[in-house]
């Protein structure tokens, strides 16, 4: 894509399907559902954090995401930012007992940690699909028709 004065040229050699936008917010609404991003309706996930090659509902191919570490540091992240001040205003506040406190948060920690973390996944994937980024914005092979 070229760019005049402002204005954005799509030359001839350039698919017109590749520039096409994605809306963002509700691919990311649906990944946070794990659901897939296009269609909205089919599981994204099989089982607990593994990607489904492509969607059983809209054939959307699922494959190219490249989650990687981002969900687990995404999540890290969140339980880190949330926990934190909430130990400080306990223990300044109530004063319990370390061994309760302790297992109190750590029990909370591992339980936000595992509700987040595919959720964090879904949404991870369906941004990758909306910016097109991994091999999402490619345009889908033609496929072939032979009669056996």
């Amino acid at each position: 894509m070229n760019e005049l004065a402002g204005q954005s040229v799509v030359t001839a050699s350039e698919p017109e399907a590749e520039h096409e936008d994605r809306p963002l917010k509700p691919a990311l609404l649906r990944g946070w559902r794990m659901r897939c991003p296009s269609c909205g309706a089919g599981p994204m996930l099989r089982g607990y954090l593994t990607v489904r090659d492509s969607c059983p509902v809209c054939q959307q191919e699922l494959h190219h995401h490249q989650a990687d570490d981002g969900p687990a540091y995404l999540t890290i992240l969140i339980v880190g930012h949330l926990m934190a001040p909430l130990m400080l205003v306990v223990f300044t506040k109530m004063r319990p007992d370390p061994l309760i406190m302790s297992v109190i948060f750590s029990v909370g920690c591992v339980a936000l940690s595992l509700w987040l973390l595919p959720r964090l996944k879904g949404a991870v994937v369906a941004m990758q699909w909306a910016k097109r980024m991994h091999g999402f914005g490619k345009a889908p092979a033609p496929q072939s028709t032979t009669d056996a």
